[in-house]
């Protein structure tokens, strides 16, 4: 008797949020990491449509920006028809210190939680897939979710929370949600060195 057809799943990926947490629980060794092969390992019975990744450029720090396109582009390599990333932008902002009264201008990076509200929900829209998985812990999705399920009222829709992050909304909102485990993101890490096509990928000696 042949075996059903896997549910199809497509993982949205909130890239700042993911790598602070990262950064904060592991430090850098854990950076280099393969979004799809963790995707996969957390729920091995899917079918994997896509892996949306959500970022946006580094700013100021020339180094930490090459290494953020680097890695994304070894992830595109390794899986060209699965990963595929957004970039949002950066808005200056003035921000006032209260003790001193001096002034200075920040920049704080927008659209990744729009980008990935717009995804979900337009994807949800059009029955592409059967489950989705969100890798954050903003709770600024949860109004997506809510619009999501409304298309798709049976559909599976899950958090995966990355290291030192939880949102209890979003855990009240989406039960099966759960936090990402070390062992989980050890084993997802893409190889130290490997080719694909002519190009060879190999991991920045700062992320060691």
């Amino acid at each position: 008797m042949p075996e059903p057809p896997h549910e199809r799943l497509i993982v949205y990926i909130d890239g700042f949020n993911f790598y602070h947490g990262m950064h904060d629980k592991f430090g850098r060794s854990t950076l280099w990491i393969d979004f799809v092969a963790l995707a996969q390992s957390l729920r091995p019975r899917s079918h994997i449509v896509a892996v949306k990744y959500f970022t946006a450029p580094v700013l100021g720090d020339g180094g930490a920006a090459s290494r953020q396109a680097y890695h994304q582009a070894a992830v595109a390599a390794r899986h060209p028809h699965v990963f595929s990333v957004t970039q949002g932008r950066y808005q200056a902002k003035t921000v006032t210190c209260f003790t001193c009264r001096a002034t200075r201008t920040v920049h704080e990076e927008k659209e990744t939680d729009v980008n990935i509200a717009v995804a979900l929900v337009g994807d949800a829209a059009m029955n592409a897939m059967d489950s989705a998985l969100i890798i954050s812990a903003d709770s600024d999705l949860a109004p997506a979710v809510r619009a999501a399920k409304q298309f798709r009222p049976h559909m599976f829709i899950g958090a995966a929370f990355p290291p030192k992050r939880f949102s209890s909304e979003l855990k009240q909102l989406m039960p099966a949600s759960s936090p990402i485990g070390r062992d989980k993101i050890r084993q997802a890490l893409l190889p130290e060195t490997f080719t694909v096509g002519a190009t060879t990928y190999t991991r920045p000696p700062k992320w060691r």
